[in-house]
């Protein structure tokens, strides 16, 4: 399943490398609501997976964060 190999993948970022890939997929998650407003997103899926992706990553940065902390 791509999920958890994805999952995996951004598991394994340092803390700056996460924070740096949550701002591009915010990014792109913007421009992807732009384009579904003017009527040239074709692949809706894209937000729902991009919104899942980006709650995947604040995620990891909070547990790490409370991790930290510990």
């Amino acid at each position: 399943m791509a999920t958890k190999r994805y999952y995996k993948e951004i598991k394994n970022l340092s803390k700056d490398e996460l924070t740096t890939k949550i701002r591009e997929t915010e990014a792109q998650l913007f421009k992807a609501r732009i384009d579904r407003a003017t009527g040239q997103l074709k692949n809706t899926a894209s937000i729902w997976r991009m919104r899942k992706d980006v709650a995947r990553m604040k995620m990891l940065e909070t547990q790490a964060a409370s991790a930290g902390k510990k």
